[in-house]
């Protein structure tokens, strides 16, 4: 028995040395988890994924994970079709009954539309850095493409763009550029939420319903805009941010716009793309690693029973 007794210290100290990342299923959620890109999005073009090093940080522990593929640039609505059609065809051949949405920017609007139209397929929606009520980045453009009244010409050339997108990754969805800037816009966000209510925060800033239709919602927003001077990204976002004044912003979302459900947190260092650990992973010095947060995420769900 006295030998026996330092290898089992031994062995207790070999798993608490183990990082949380590693340990056997620490990300192992009951339901898989989908993760839903954003406008102009994609799930992988070659070696580059959209969501860099998320789903294999997330399978590394146990999870099941799929990525999927909407239209790069459409509807809220269509776009949220698209990914019911992938949910149903998933639940067909692999038997699942529920799934945990994970959705980025527009993505948010999207998974939100899954959940509220087929609740019994949704255990969870976490929205990351979604504009639920709009965007002035997208009231600007909206507005001077109406103005100058070249909103066709500019539609014509971002679906084309949209085109190439899917086309790269593997999809032939239809792509509507002017649709997804309706649907980004604060009016477009407010009609979407009027329609699609469930886990909308009761002031503007405030905190959501948790649970609705046994759906749990959870967001996440960030407040970085110029985060990292090696990061070509960093520039777009920049020119973005100056829609928002001096209200705190991602590049592209409000920090009271991506409220949602349950908040887990608003203010994150991190900018629009640096959500998704874009551009490769390069983000600030110092600040919270993305991949971190998935996990994390993952094992709420999982201690959720989800």
């Amino acid at each position: 028995m006295t030998k026996l007794l330092p290898l089992a210290v031994l062995a207790m100290a070999a798993c608490v040395a183990l990082p949380v990342s590693a340990q056997t299923g620490y990300t192992q959620t009951r339901h898989p988890i989908v993760l839903v890109h954003g406008l102009f999005g994609f799930d992988a073009i070659g070696p580059i994924d959209y969501w860099w090093g998320i789903p294999s940080a997330l399978r590394n522990g146990g999870a099941r994970v799929y990525v999927t593929q909407q239209s790069a640039a459409n509807a809220s609505e269509v776009r949220g079709e698209q990914l019911l059609a992938e949910l149903r065809r998933l639940k067909a051949a692999y038997g699942h009954q529920k799934f945990n949405l994970i959705g980025h920017s527009h993505g948010g609007h999207t998974i939100r539309y899954v959940a509220a139209v087929a609740p019994d397929l949704v255990a969870s929606v976490t929205s990351v850095g979604s504009p639920h009520a709009g965007s002035p980045v997208a009231d600007n453009i909206a507005a001077a493409l109406d103005g100058t009244g070249s909103t066709a010409v500019a539609a014509s050339l971002l679906n084309a763009f949209a085109g190439i997108v899917g086309a790269l990754s593997g999809s032939a969805q239809p792509q509507n550029s002017e649709a997804a800037m309706r649907s980004l816009t604060t009016k477009g966000s407010a009609d979407f939420s009027r329609r699609f209510p469930a886990g909308k925060p009761s002031d503007a800033c405030g905190q959501g319903q948790a649970v609705v239709n046994n759906v749990r919602y959870y967001s996440i927003g960030g407040t970085g805009v110029l985060t990292n001077a090696l990061d070509p990204t960093d520039a777009l976002l920049g020119v973005g941010a100056l829609s928002f004044g001096f209200s705190a912003n991602d590049g592209l979302v409000g920090r009271c716009s991506s409220r949602w459900g349950v908040v887990l947190r608003d203010n994150y260092p991190w900018n629009h793309l640096d959500e998704v650990n874009q551009a490769f992973g390069l983000r600030g010095l110092f600040t919270p690693d993305p991949v971190a947060f998935y996990r994390s995420h993952a094992n709420r769900l999982k201690q959720a029973g989800l």
